[in-house]
């Protein structure tokens, strides 16, 4: 008998990403994915499934970026490039919930990957996105 998703026990992947860099008004533009990490809970509980990937962005590292993650150029060059990646990312993620801080930031590097490799896919139609920055600034309005 198939099993029946409730709130209780739906398939949620917690979700980050790290990249070359932004611009300024926080979309991606020319700058890359190049770190995923994802791991899976069920019932609210870890079932010990993860998923790390580094993804050669073919571009340099901000200094900024860089600043903050700390992942070099070099180790990059040694990476699979996305669409080597993607099947992988994609199997993992597809029809969880994502559970994403600042989601928008996160949904729109991943949608421009995807854009930028011909799968003519959107985040939002294959999992559901729940913000948990959106979360934050409604239960504490006014706060950083």
């Amino acid at each position: 008998m198939a099993e029946i998703y409730t709130e209780k026990n739906q398939r949620k992947v917690v979700l980050d990403t790290e990249t070359t860099g932004k611009c300024e008004d926080g979309t991606p533009g020319d700058h890359r994915i190049i770190e995923i990490g994802c791991v899976e809970m069920l019932g609210r509980k870890l079932t010990g499934r993860k998923l790390q990937l580094y993804i050669n962005p073919d571009r340099p590292v901000d200094e900024e970026a860089y600043k903050v993650h700390k992942i070099s150029d070099e180790f990059l060059a040694t990476q699979p490039r996305f669409h080597e990646v993607f099947q992988e990312f994609y199997d993992f993620i597809a029809g969880a919930e994502l559970i994403i801080h600042n989601a928008r930031f996160d949904v729109g590097f991943i949608d421009n990957e995807f854009r930028l490799n011909n799968n003519n896919i959107k985040v939002d139609n294959i999992c559901s996105v729940t913000d948990t920055l959106d979360i934050a600034r409604k239960k504490y309005p006014g706060q950083r």
